[in-house]
């Protein structure tokens, strides 16, 4: 039995009231995409608005708080993981540039076990993240094709092929919010 297991949660209940917004209202939606690039980076768009929506109207405790122990996932840590992977997709990968992390500790998982609630710290994360998803934004826009290739470990991927993994991955760690963020407040979305 969980140590949490006569903890009070809310009430689930199925209905538009629990949801992040109705269909009419969803700021996610942008139409379809007109030729492949547009496709994919309205896709990834889309999912880096999800991720932005079940974090949006925490406070720092409730975004750094973990989902089960031992875990150490959070809303935050799936922030500032997000902010370190597109630093390294865009920025490394496919721009070629030398930058360090955004959180160079050694700590490969540091952007799950350094997400303290701490107000500072969750404005450097927003911080952080919107500055990635700006340049990479920024790049696609501007790359000249899909088949722009960049360096990823020993091996050349395209930007297409990047776009696809970034759309995954998003797309499972957004399941991953779903969850915490109806573990915190019974908020539940799509």
């Amino acid at each position: 039995m969980s140590s949490d297991a006569g903890a009070a949660l809310p009430a689930r209940r199925f209905g538009w009231e629990d949801m992040f917004v109705a269909p009419d209202e969803d700021p996610r939606a942008d139409g379809p995409g007109a030729d492949e690039r547009s496709v994919l980076a309205g896709e990834l768009r889309y999912h880096r608005r999800t991720l932005e929506l079940k974090c949006a109207g925490l406070d720092a405790e409730q975004l750094a708080r973990r989902s089960v122990p031992p875990s150490t996932l959070s809303l935050l840590g799936l922030l500032r993981h997000a902010a370190e992977r597109e630093r390294h997709w865009f920025r490394r990968v496919m721009a070629g540039k030398d930058v360090s992390r955004i959180w160079p500790t050694g700590d490969v998982d540091e952007p799950f076990t350094g997400a303290v609630a701490d107000p500072a710290l969750v404005a450097q994360a927003w911080t952080a993240w919107h500055r990635e998803v700006t340049f990479a934004e920024r790049f696609v826009a501007e790359a000249p094709n899909l088949e722009v290739r960049g360096h990823r470990g020993d091996r050349m991927v395209s930007l297409r092929e990047l776009l696809v993994h970034a759309i995954g991955e998003y797309a499972r760690h957004n399941g991953h919010a779903d969850l915490l963020r109806e573990r915190i407040d019974g908020r539940v979305g799509r």
